[in-house]
């Protein structure tokens, strides 16, 4: 199970971090993933990252704001973003999946993201 925490209502410019704790199973041969659904719209890919080895991947609008980081003694990987705006605004959802599968199977009940004066 994942649970995703740190969501809350933060003004523009601002900064949040996002955590996201598993219980059990394997942690640094999974694929952890960060992903977002705006009101109205599709949920898409915001960060993704394979502990064991590697950096992460980023989508276009996250490079140089967000990074997504992993403790491996904490089973927790996290999302800190920076220089929020109010098009950042979703339900952040954090996801895992073994590092073989192309589908996450795995995924966090979402946290709320409100970037608004």
């Amino acid at each position: 199970q994942l649970q995703a925490s740190g969501g809350g209502l933060v003004q523009p410019g601002g900064s949040l971090r996002l955590s996201c704790a598993a219980s059990g199973g394997p942690f640094n041969n999974r694929i952890w993933g960060w992903f977002r659904q705006a009101p109205g719209q599709e949920r898409v890919f915001v960060a993704s990252h394979l502990p064991s080895r590697g950096r992460p991947a980023y989508a276009d609008f996250a490079k140089g704001r967000f990074t997504m980081s992993a403790d491996s003694g904490k089973n927790t990987v996290y999302l800190q973003m920076n220089s929020l705006r109010p098009e950042d605004t979703a339900v952040y959802y954090c996801a895992s999946r073994p590092n073989w599968k192309n589908e996450y199977d795995t995924w966090g009940q979402g946290t709320q993201v409100t970037v608004s004066s």
